[in-house]
Parts: structure tokens; C-alpha cells; sequence
């Protein structure tokens, strides 16, 4: 018999559409399928990585919570983006990458059949984790708004119900690109403390923000940081996929519960991996905001070439969404049609979503230069029918 933990469960699509590009072994099809980008890490990374694949130290089963430099690089990072001042040795666990966070966080704070709420889109990935944990996900859809997206409050405070356990949130949002501002937060909040709940903070691209958006952090609200877990990762503003490093920052009373669910799980992680992801948090803000201007070239450009599309500006993140509906397509005729007629391979949003799933097909902007999106908008636009 089927496990039901894997009910409801669901692949992300993006192997399927990566595999049908690279079958066709054309340099030319622009790659806009995988949540990658081509912009490297800074030097001092290699650098700290090639020295650490050299030390006996980091070829060991222990320290089973991680590093000690890394755990006090964490700290300090969320300390200084929330205002809340975290230890490494009492408030931070290292995992292997951020997803390994969110699911060891989750098994660490919800029972079977508790409900975890996320915003609808969102990464399957994200769901499946909570499915993973026994968990069920209830999906509050985002709200279109003036050519973007807007987190609905009001959905957020129906979606909670007595068998509620947590608010997994993350901001920005993938695949849609939404953000929550101060006043979404600051619901999230008020309704945490009002059924005691956790908010799981999926901090994966939380600097990666455009138009000159402010940044918050949950925890810097009045009354939060006890009920805030952060899950941040290497993975997207480091830019070391690779790596798979990331880190969980929580209230002390949590943490020898996620330190024994990450024992159970991982182990230990990725050893050769720490002090390279402890160099790059230490660099500060001024280095992710560089790849960020980047990004955010990049964003605008491919928005330029949608011109005519029913495109969703993204306000944050590597990706956003194009609509088939008023085209007459569903998600996964368009992403045929794209690879087909366009060269171009973005992947369909097939649960993703149940307000906003089918319907979409994603493009990931974050690994695609300006000069080789320039000049794709006609074909685009030629494939699709427009």
C-alpha cells in the first residue's frame, strides 16, 4: 500500500522540460526552465572551498548542528536584517540547503494531519515537504493587482482553522515573484499569537527585491521573534546551489527539538561546504546587492520583450509567471509550443498552484545575460499566437 504521506504529491516539471532542452542540444534555446543562474559566487567562496576540501576537520561526522563559524555567521545575518539579537550556539542549526531546513523544521513543529498555510502559487517543492511531514497544506491565493501580485490578508485569515499548526511563507515568493510587505507581516503576526502558530520564514530570496522595495523581516515585528523561525539558504543570493548549505535560525526553545530531527534526518552537513557559505554571509549586504541590479536588469528585459503578454511582474526573485487564459492555453501548451516554435524552455506550472497552478508557465530570468533575452519577444510572441 501506498504510503498516504505521498498522496497529493506531485513532480515540479522542471527536470521534464530540462531534459526535452538538452535533448535537442542547441546552445541557442534560451534556458529559462530551471531556477539556476549563471552569476557566480564571489572569489573568496572558491577560495574557501578549495581550502576546505584539504582539511581533515571538515571530513567528520561531527559537529552534528554545524560549524561553529557558520552558526555565528547565521546569527549575526538574521540578527542584522530582524534586529533580534541571535546566538549561534543557542539559536542556529545548519542543514544541507534551505529545503532540507524547511522539511526538518516542519517535522519538528507539526503532526499528522496538523494544516500548514502557504501562498498559492507556490514551489510544489515547498507543499510536498509538508505532505512529507504528515502535514496538510492549505494554499492562500495572491491576489493580482495592478500588473503584480498581492499577498490577500483577508484569504490569509480564512485559511486558518483549529487544526492550523504553522504559516510557511516566503518572501520573496517563487515562482510568482510576490512579496509581503510590513502590514501582511505584521497579519501573519497577529494571527500566530492569536492561535499559536509557528511562521516558517522561507528566507531563501528575501534581499532579492526590486524597485527599490524596503526589506522586512518577520521577526523585527513587535512580539514575533518568539513565534519566527527563519529557513535561510546559500542556494539563491550566494549563489551557491552547489554547495547545498543552508540555515535555521529559531527561537531557543525549538532548537534541541530541529538539532534532533536534523541528526535524524541528515546527519551532519555538508562539511566542506561551511566555511565557504560563512565567507559569504560575512561579506555583507553590498555583494548580493550587485547580482541583485543584475537580476533585476534581467527582469525588465524579459518583461520588455513580453510586451503584449499577459505577463505578472515579479516585485522580487529569479522568476515570473505569463497567463494562458486570455491566450486560450493552458501552462503546458504554452511551454510546448515555446521549446517547439521558439527555443525557448520555461517550465508549466502544473501543481503549483490552485488559484494560480495550470494555467501558468514560468520563466526564470536569473540565468539568461540581457543580451541573449534582447530579441526574444517576437518569436515568444509568434509561438504563442499573439
Amino acid at each position: 500500500m501506498r504510503p498516504r504521506r505521498l498522496a497529493g504529491m506531485t513532480g515540479i516539471g522542471v527536470d521534464q522540460v530540462g531534459r526535452q532542452a538538452d535533448a535537442l542540444g542547441d546552445p541557442a534555446i534560451l534556458r529559462f526552465e530551471n531556477l539556476d543562474t549563471d552569476l557566480r559566487p564571489h572569489p573568496l567562496v572558491i577560495e574557501a572551498t578549495q581550502h576546505a576540501v584539504v582539511e581533515d576537520r571538515n571530513n567528520s561526522y561531527l559537529p552534528f548542528v554545524g560549524q561553529t563559524r557558520l552558526r555565528e555567521a547565521a546569527a549575526a545575518h538574521v540578527s542584522r536584517l530582524s534586529g533580534v539579537p541571535y546566538s549561534g550556539a543557542r539559536h542556529v542549526i545548519i542543514c544541507a540547503g534551505g529545503l532540507s531546513g524547511i522539511l526538518n523544521v516542519l517535522l519538528a513543529t507539526i503532526d499528522t494531519d496538523d494544516e500548514v498555510v502557504l501562498t498559492d502559487p507556490t514551489y510544489v517543492g515547498l507543499s510536498n515537504r509538508v505532505r512529507l511531514a504528515g502535514g496538510i497544506p492549505r494554499l492562500v491565493p495572491f491576489a493580482r493587482d495592478r500588473g503584480g501580485w498581492r499577498f490577500d490578508v483577508d484569504a490569509l485569515r480564512g485559511a486558518v482553522t483549529p487544526r492550523t499548526r504553522a504559516l510557511l511563507l516566503m518572501s520573496p515568493s517563487m515562482p510568482s515573484g510576490g512579496v509581503l510587505e510590513r502590514d501582511d507581516w505584521r497579519a501573519a503576526v497577529e494571527l500566530a499569537h492569536r492561535h499559536d502558530l509557528w511562521i516558517i520564514y522561507d528566507a531563501a530570496m528575501e534581499r532579492i527585491l526590486y524597485d527599490g522595495r524596503p526589506y522586512v523581516h518577520p521577526a523585527s515585528l513587535p512580539g514575533a521573534a518568539e513565534r519566527v523561525i527563519t529557513v535561510g539558504a546559500a542556494s539563491k543570493e550566494l549563489r551557491m546551489i552547489g554547495w547545498r548549505v543552508g540555515w535555521i535560525v529559531a527561537p531557543e526553545r525549538i532548537v534541541p527539538d530541529l538539532a534532533l530531527v536534523s541528526m535524524g534526518n541528515v546527519v551532519v552537513p555538508v562539511g566542506i561546504a561551511q566555511d565557504a557559505a560563512a565567507a559569504a554571509l560575512e561579506l555583507g549586504d553590498a555583494e548580493v546587492q550587485a547580482a541583485v541590479a543584475e537580476w533585476e536588469r534581467r527582469r525588465n528585459a524579459l518583461l520588455a520583450e513580453l510586451a503584449g503578454l499577459p505577463a505578472v511582474t515579479p516585485a522580487g526573485g529569479w522568476s515570473l509567471l505569463v497567463d494562458g487564459t486570455p491566450l486560450g492555453l493552458t501552462g503546458e501548451a504554452m511551454s510546448g509550443r515555446l521549446l517547439e516554435r521558439a527555443g525557448v524552455a520555461a517550465t508549466p506550472m502544473d501543481g503549483w498552484g490552485e488559484t494560480h497552478g495550470a494555467q501558468y508557465v514560468r520563466f526564470v530570468f536569473a540565468n539568461e545575460p540581457v543580451a541573449r533575452i534582447r530579441g526574444a519577444g517576437p518569436r515568444i510572441r509568434a509561438a504563442l499566437g499573439v
